[in-house]
């Protein structure tokens, strides 16, 4: 059974210079997969000559957007989020990741995630 992780990474950048990264093909291939290509709803997400497909079910500008992965058996775990909160005083946006893993590979999938969000804040420029 899959667990559900929430992770918040602190991106002293605008929602409008991130969303696209978390929500466009192109933005996505900078950091979070070697290729990605998109076919309608559809987003094929490419790592070392695998591919992970993915739809987009609720997505918001500027706010957020939540991917269903379709090879996933269990529909409580089949999704992963990026959300943007601007904090109203400092104007800070952070990000904030909802993702399942297996207990077994928590570890490893927030070691992972650590290293995708360290490329987002290099190609933005943090």
């Amino acid at each position: 059974m899959k667990k559900k992780i929430v992770l918040e990474y602190t991106l002293n950048s605008s929602p409008k210079v991130l969303f696209p990264r978390l929500s466009t093909p192109g933005g996505l291939a900078e950091w979070f997969a070697d290729d990605v290509n998109i076919n309608g709803p559809v987003f094929s997400f490419f790592w070392d000559n695998m591919e992970q497909k993915a739809e987009i079910v609720q997505k918001k500008e500027n706010k957020y957007i939540r991917f269903r992965w379709l090879d996933e058996e269990d529909n409580d775990t089949q999704w992963f989020e990026f959300r943007i909160n601007v904090d109203e005083l400092t104007g800070e946006a952070a990000l904030i990741i909802t993702d399942f893993t297996d207990e077994e590979d928590k570890e490893s999938t927030i070691e992972l995630w650590n290293s995708q969000i360290a490329k987002l804040k290099h190609i933005i420029g943090l």
